[in-house]
C-alpha cells in the first residue's frame, strides 16, 4: 500500500469523499432533459420517413450523422478538460442542442435534417464527458451509485422522447418540435448553477487523486490495454443491439404486427422506460459485488431474450423487450466505472472515450442495419442482432479489480 497524503490536505480529502446528492440529482435532471431532446430524433423517424420519402438507409444515415457528431468530439473534450476544467461547458453544449432543435422543427429537406441532428450531436459531445466528470467529483466514495444516478436520468429522458412524439409531434406535425426548446432553456439554467458549484469545487478532483493508491491493483500495461479493448468490444455489442431497438423497433412492430405509428411509439417507450429502470441497478450492484460480474449479467444475460424475440407474438415481444431493457441497461455504468478504476486519474478522458465510442457504435450500427433492412427485411435485422449479446462471453478475460480510490 502506497499512501500520498499530507496533513494540510486531510480536510480537503475528507470533503472529497462526501457524496453531494444535490449535485448528483441536478446532473441527473440535466441528463434527463438532454436525452429527452436527443430522443426526439429517432422518435420522429416514421414521420420524416413518410413526409420526406426516405428509405431505411437514409434513416440510418440520420442516426449516423447524429451519433458521429456526438462521438467524435467526446474524447477530445474529455482529454482537454482533464487538463483545463471548463465549469460552464455544459450550458454551452445545451445551446448547440437548442439551435439543432429549432432547425429540426423547420427542416423540410433531407440535408437540413442532417444539419439539425449534427448540431444536437455536438451538444451531446460537449455535455457527456464533463457531466460524467462532475458525477465523479460529487460521488464521494460511491462512484458506481453516482454514475448510475447520472445514467438513469439520461435513460429516463430517452424513454420520454417516443411518448412525447406520440402525444404531440405525430398528431400535430414536425413544426411542434420547437416547443421542446423550452426544455433546453430550463436545462441551460440548471447547468449554469451546476457550473458555479463546479467552479468552486475543482479542488475535489485533486484531493481525490491524492488519497490512496493501492499498488496491489497495478496491472501490466499489456493487460490494461487488452482489458480496454475487451470493454470497447462489449460496448460494440451493447450499442449495436441498442441501435436496432432505438432506430428500428417501431418499424419492426409496424411491419410484423401491423400496429399504428402511435402504438409502436408506446411500445418503444415501454422498452426505453425499462432501460431507464434497469440503469440504476448496475452501479450500486457493481459497488457491492464487483463491476465484472455486473458486466457478465448485463450483456450475456440478454442473449436468451434477444434470441427469442424474433420468433414470438406481439404480446411476448413487449414482455421480452422489457427484460432486454432491464438487463442490458446496467452494462454501461459498470463498464465506465470499471475503466475508470482500471486507469485512475483520467476520469474525463475515459468518459469521453467510452461515451464517444458508444455513440459512434450506435450511429454506425444504425446505418449498417438500415442498409441491411433495405437489402433484406426489417425482420431479418432482428434475427441477425439476436446473437450480439453472446459477445458478452469475452467478459471472462477481464481481470478482477480490487477497489481503487482514484
Amino acid at each position: 500500500m502506497k499512501t500520498i497524503e499530507q496533513p494540510s490536505v486531510t480536510v480537503a480529502q475528507e470533503l472529497a469523499e462526501k457524496t453531494v446528492y444535490s449535485v448528483l440529482i441536478a446532473l441527473s435532471v440535466s441528463h434527463l432533459l438532454n436525452d429527452t431532446l436527443q430522443s426526439l430524433i429517432p422518435a420522429i423517424y416514421p414521420l420524416v420517413k413518410e413526409s420526406l420519402k426516405l428509405n431505411f438507409t437514409q434513416i440510418g444515415l440520420i442516426t449516423l450523422v447524429f451519433q458521429l457528431s456526438a462521438s467524435l468530439l467526446q474524447p477530445i473534450v474529455g482529454l482537454y478538460t482533464d487538463k483545463k476544467p471548463q465549469p460552464f461547458s455544459l450550458a454551452i453544449g445545451m445551446s448547440f442542442t437548442l439551435s439543432g432543435l429549432i432547425c429540426l422543427s423547420f427542416a423540410s429537406t433531407f440535408p437540413m435534417v442532417l444539419v439539425s441532428v449534427a448540431l444536437v450531436g455536438i451538444g451531446s459531445s460537449i455535455f457527456h464527458p464533463e457531466a460524467s466528470r462532475l458525477a465523479h467529483m460529487a460521488a464521494g466514495s460511491k462512484h458506481g451509485m453516482a454514475q448510475s444516478l447520472f445514467q438513469v436520468g439520461g435513460n429516463a429522458g430517452s424513454s420520454l422522447g417516443p411518448l412525447l412524439a406520440a402525444a404531440i409531434i405525430v398528431p400535430l406535425g414536425q413544426r411542434h418540435v420547437i416547443w421542446f426548446s423550452l426544455a433546453a432553456l430550463v436545462a441551460i439554467v440548471i447547468m449554469i448553477n451546476i457550473g458555479k458549484w463546479y467552479k468552486q469545487n475543482t479542488n475535489r478532483i485533486k484531493s481525490k487523486k491524492s488519497i490512496i493508491i493501492n499498488t496491489d491493483n497495478h496491472l501490466p500495461k499489456s493487460k490494461i490495454v487488452l482489458s480496454v479493448i475487451i470493454l470497447l468490444v462489449l460496448i460494440f455489442s451493447k450499442y449495436f443491439y441498442m441501435a436496432s431497438m432505438t432506430s428500428y423497433y417501431t418499424f419492426y412492430l409496424i411491419d410484423k404486427f401491423h400496429v399504428s405509428v402511435q402504438s409502436a411509439q408506446i411500445y418503444l417507450f415501454v422498452f426505453l422506460f425499462s432501460v431507464a429502470a434497469g440503469t440504476f441497478l448496475g452501479g450500486p450492484l457493481g459497488d457491492k459485488i464487483g463491476r465484472k460480474y455486473v458486466i457478465w449479467i448485463s450483456i450475456l444475460g440478454v442473449a436468451p431474450f434477444s434470441l427469442l424475440l424474433p420468433h414470438v407474438n406481439l404480446f411476448w415481444t413487449g414482455i421480452l423487450s422489457v427484460f432486454i431493457g432491464l438487463i442490458l441497461s446496467s452494462a454501461f455504468s459498470a463498464i465506465l466505472v470499471y475503466a475508470q478504476e482500471l486507469i485512475p486519474g483520467k476520469v474525463g478522458t475515459i468518459a469521453g472515450l467510452f461515451f464517444g465510442f458508444a455513440f459512434g457504435m450506435g450511429g454506425i450500427g444504425s446505418a449498417l442495419l438500415g442498409k441491411l433492412a433495405d437489402q433484406t427485411s426489417i425482420q431479418h435485422v432482428y434475427q441477425v442482432c439476436a446473437f450480439l449479446p453472446l459477445i458478452g462471453l469475452l467478459t471472462g478475460f477481464l481481470p478482477n479489480l480490487k477497489k481503487i480510490n482514484n
